[in-house]
């Protein structure tokens, strides 16, 4: 599958680049982004290149489609679909470099993955996951901003830095209503 590129008001979302990997590099010295992905700690310049070429092979077999988001040409971040299993499954993951959170920017671009997730026109998922380390707040916030069901704890399912920790789990169907329903893990 090739790359496809997406755009919202602001942002522009597209195959990860070669001149991505400094700004990549840098946001993967965040603390959150090491507690909370499975990126390599620490984490290098080959890392990052490695995080491109591994972007690329995945649209190459339409396992993996990864994104990066930007912002007036400035590298933010990353959503990916993960895991497009064929049969109309696959998982959304995001991070954000700290610079350009708090600003709905993770929001506008999986509401754009989420769409062509979905669409006839781009993946025809019937079904996407969402999986965080448990007591990810500001992921869990998003992904229920987005819609997604709560749909519990999956005990020791992750690998965080300090070995197997406790996951949360929820989904969003093709057929789900998108506004946010309660998460009994977020206190607001």
């Amino acid at each position: 599958m090739e790359p496809v590129t997406l755009r919202t008001g602001r942002l522009e979302l597209s195959a990860p680049r070669q001149d991505d990997a400094a700004a990549v590099f840098a946001a993967c010295q965040d603390e959150s982004i090491r507690q909370n992905t499975p990126a390599p700690t620490p984490f290098t310049h080959q890392d990052a290149d490695a995080l491109i070429a591994k972007a690329h092979e995945g649209w190459r077999t339409g396992e993996h489609l990864v994104w990066a988001v930007r912002e007036r040409d400035v590298f933010c971040g990353i959503v990916g679909l993960y895991r497009v299993d064929g049969r109309g499954s696959g998982e959304l993951g995001y991070w954000l470099a700290p610079t350009a959170r708090g600003r709905g920017i993770l929001t506008e671009a999986a509401t754009a993955v989420l769409a062509w997730g979905f669409s006839d026109d781009g993946a025809a998922l019937h079904r996407i996951e969402w999986h965080a380390v448990a007591d990810n707040t500001p992921s869990a916030r998003v992904a229920r901003t987005l819609g997604f069901r709560f749909e519990g704890v999956r005990r020791a399912a992750l690998h965080g830095m300090t070995g197997r920790v406790d996951g949360w789990a929820a989904a969003l169907l093709r057929t789900d209503d998108r506004s946010p329903t309660r998460w009994p893990v977020l206190a607001d």
